[in-house]
């Protein structure tokens, strides 16, 4: 059984302790599983005022963030490198501390627009801090998905047989790939494919729509991507995330480039993606489970 959460940017623009409180309250009061926490910068999060909210509401939580360019390892800059593992170490522990499993996003690159390709001793330089940090992770079982996203977002992992290909590379169990319907629209060719084609590399996954609006609002063919993810056999966790300028402030606001407001009420956006994804997965279900009957005839 998949885990169901909701991006808190649904709900709050950052995450001082009220706007803790809100987002981990009105994620549990709408029934989700988990909350996904952003950590652009791990230490304005408390890890213990979060435990206690969580435990509270009976939730769990996850977390993604961003490096960006002063801490980007895929720079080739060996002192970038090393501020970036230790954000993501910072990042490590405060995941730990609240209680989380998994820490999703850009965390092999800055997230932001390059202007010229990545290179392979940037990509070699990636892997091996990941490699490093993923070992520290471990040691909490904590696991990292690397999130593949557009080519305005990261210049290293822009498709998921690239994501695939870096978790070879790093070779710890603890690193999968991320994906998120949103990038996977802009980049990929065959959606569907590239879901089925991760397998057992896909550790995390995002939905929402063409727009980042409310889910089936959009151009994306959100049946297709819920039947690949069943006959994937994939059981881990999905998240809502969905951004409108009516909640994201600067500087999420431009690197994103959320510009006009495409929902008004978060409650009303989380519980409509709530029950989109339960019927989506339970059509998927029960499709896959058609088609695995023969059809004998008396």
């Amino acid at each position: 059984m998949n885990k169901l959460g909701v991006h808190a940017l649904v709900w709050e623009a950052g995450w001082s302790r009220d706007e803790c409180a809100r987002a981990i309250a009105n994620s549990a009061e709408v029934g989700y599983d988990f909350i996904e926490a952003p950590a652009l910068d791990p230490s304005l999060i408390d890890p213990e005022f979060t435990r206690r909210q969580l435990e509270k509401n009976s939730i769990g939580i996850n977390f993604s963030l961003g490096l960006d360019f002063e801490t980007d390892i895929s720079s080739g800059d060996k002192e970038k490198g090393r501020r970036g593992k230790e954000k993501l170490e910072q990042a490590i522990a405060v995941c730990r501390d609240c209680g989380g499993e998994y820490i999703g996003g850009i965390l092999h690159s800055a997230f932001g627009k390059y202007t010229e390709p990545t290179t392979a001793a940037g990509v070699a330089q990636s892997v091996d801090i990941l490699r490093q940090v993923a070992e520290t992770a471990a040691k909490s079982n904590i696991t990292l998905v690397l999130e593949v996203v557009n080519r305005y977002e990261s210049n290293v992992l822009n498709t998921a047989a690239q994501a695939v290909e870096m978790c070879k590379r790093i070779g710890m169990p603890n690193v999968k790939v991320h994906l998120d319907v949103y990038h996977m629209n802009i980049e990929e060719s065959d959606i569907q494919a590239a879901i089925l084609e991760t397998g057992d590399y896909l550790g995390y996954f995002h939905t929402g729509d063409s727009h980042r609006g409310y889910m089936g609002s959009g151009t994306i063919d959100l049946t297709g991507v819920f039947r690949a993810l069943v006959r994937s056999g994939y059981k881990g966790p999905i998240t809502f995330e969905s951004f409108s300028s009516r909640v994201v402030g600067q500087p999420l606001e431009g690197i994103l480039g959320i510009w006009r407001n495409l929902w008004d009420d978060g409650r009303d956006l989380a519980e409509h993606a709530l029950m989109y994804t339960k019927a989506q997965l339970k059509a998927a279900q029960e499709a896959q489970r058609q088609s695995q009957q023969r059809s004998l005839l008396p």
